[in-house]
């Protein structure tokens, strides 16, 4: 009964959540239904090559930017999304609940490339698109012509080894010439990781950490060019420029801007940087909004389907099993909500298929109890008394639901694994809802039930076989 009243609270649709603050326990935690871009809409994304249509593309490059662009999706915490491939040119992304698309496009159609680029005396212009030494698959870019900035620089790299190792006075601002090719020290492969900090003024700043292999090359370059200007470069784009004023031995910097960042806008950097650059380049062919007219259609639908099916199971057990199918239907009442309440607490994000798979396995919990009352009649018609026939019906048909039952288990499985390999995530919630279902629907039957049986016997609300169906 607590487990019941437990699961009715979480499945209420005013919860609040669970929130504890208790000296170092912190705990905020939403618990709410979270629906699938077929049921609440979305967005879609069609991203393509950007490459000439007569080259060919590297099949393997596209589908490594996949694999990124998941890790990316999953860093901006959508839930559920679905990336797939399109032939051999195309990547779909598909983005349930999304409510800022153009943040999202930025933090994950963009190559994340970051090199740190040497440029002599010569101070960029932030925003300036330049050429580098580091040959990868961009689209090309034109060098910016001659730009007049302030000669107070609007964006500024420190290099936090000491305070005294890096100076954020960039040299004064000189044009950018024409087809010039910088050189690039170092690119984001270097890096250990990314992370957004504050700094005493509660303005974003962007951290980064270096590996082993690229704090020795920052060591060597930064010593062999004190006095001259280092620039953070992200697809091809100036970020910030610095004067390097020491020799810096400690890997670690910290990118910051006058006015500092926006939370959204060091996020999308951070997430390119964390997750690696993409092979090859990308660009949004088309994107639009998907709305969730079909899906709720879809859920009047299965909402329907679901009742109706839900209450001829709870009229037959009533009628054919007679006091044994009441507490059997009692017990499926508790299932259900057990089972919405794991659907919110894990939580699973519910697409139409896996809808399906719940309602599934909403007659599988049944069968359970099914077999169970067949092998108490069994009992009860050979002589023996209720205790008795309870007990040895509950132990005579848990080897058959046991065995059923893994074996649904089994394909679940199967169906998960092929979803994760083929990147199917409408077949993996089909396999997981399933899998739930069919867990709780062991303990409700083999539990719950007979709980409920042993209740019924030991009050002697029942005292003749009639009332089992016998």
């Amino acid at each position: 009964m607590i487990l019941a009243a437990v699961a009715i609270w979480v499945d209420i649709p005013t919860n609040p959540g669970i929130h504890i603050h208790l000296g170092p326990i912190q705990i905020d935690r939403e618990i709410k239904v979270r629906q699938g871009l077929d049921l609440q809409g979305g967005m879609q994304v069609l991203l393509e090559a950007d490459v000439p249509p007569d080259e060919p593309v590297d099949r393997q490059a596209v589908a490594n930017a996949k694999v990124i662009i998941e890790k990316r999706v999953n860093g901006l915490g959508v839930s559920e999304p679905l990336i797939q491939l399109q032939g051999t040119r195309r990547i779909i992304v598909e983005l349930p609940g999304l409510k800022n698309p153009e943040e999202a496009i930025a933090a994950f159609g963009k190559t994340g490339l970051l090199e740190f680029v040497h440029a002599g005396k010569i101070y960029l212009p932030p925003g300036s698109l330049v050429q580098t030494t580091e040959k990868v698959a961009l689209p090309p870019v034109e060098a910016t012509p001659t730009a007049t900035v302030e000669a107070t620089p609007t964006l500024t790299a420190t290099i936090t080894a000491t305070p005294t190792e890096a100076a954020t006075e960039p040299l004064a601002p000189t044009p950018l010439p024409e087809e010039r090719v910088f050189e690039t020290i170092m690119t984001g492969r270097n890096l250990r990781g990314a992370n957004l900090t504050v700094d005493d003024y509660n303005q974003t700043q962007i951290a980064f950490a270096l590996d082993e292999e690229g704090t020795r090359i920052f060591a060597d370059y930064t010593a062999e060019s004190v006095g001259q200007v280092m620039c953070i470069v992200l697809d091809k784009e100036v970020v910030s420029c610095a004067t390097i004023k020491d020799v810096i031995s400690r890997g670690e910097v910290l990118l910051t801007r006058e006015g500092g960042f926006t939370p959204a806008e060091a996020e999308s950097i951070v997430i390119r940087l964390r997750y690696g650059a993409l092979p090859i380049p990308l660009r949004v062919e088309t994107h639009r909004e998907v709305g969730p007219t079909l899906g709720e259609d879809s859920i009047r639908k299965s909402t329907l389907a679901g009742v109706i099916g839900l209450s001829i199971v709870i009229v037959f057990m009533l009628i054919y099993y007679r006091l044994p199918g009441l507490l059997a239907d009692l017990a499926l009442m508790i299932y259900a909500a057990v089972v919405f309440a794991l659907f919110k607490l894990i939580p699973v994000v519910l697409t139409l298929a896996g809808v399906a798979g719940f309602i599934l396995s909403v007659g599988m919990a049944v069968d359970a109890n099914i077999l169970i009352f067949e092998r108490l009649k069994e009992e009860l018609r050979a002589g023996k008394g209720l205790h008795l026939a309870v007990e040895q019906g509950f132990s005579r048909a848990w080897l058959s639901i046991r065995d059923s039952n893994f074996s649904t288990l089994i394909t679940c499985a199967i169906l998960f694994w092929l979803g994760s390999y083929f990147g199917a995530s409408v077949v993996k919630g089909f396999a997981l809802t399933l899998a739930i279902g069919v867990l709780v629907s062991m303990f409700t039957a083999i539990t719950v039930t007979r709980t409920f049986l042993r209740l019924v016997i030991d009050l002697g609300i029942a005292k003749t076989h009639w009332w089992f169906g016998v």
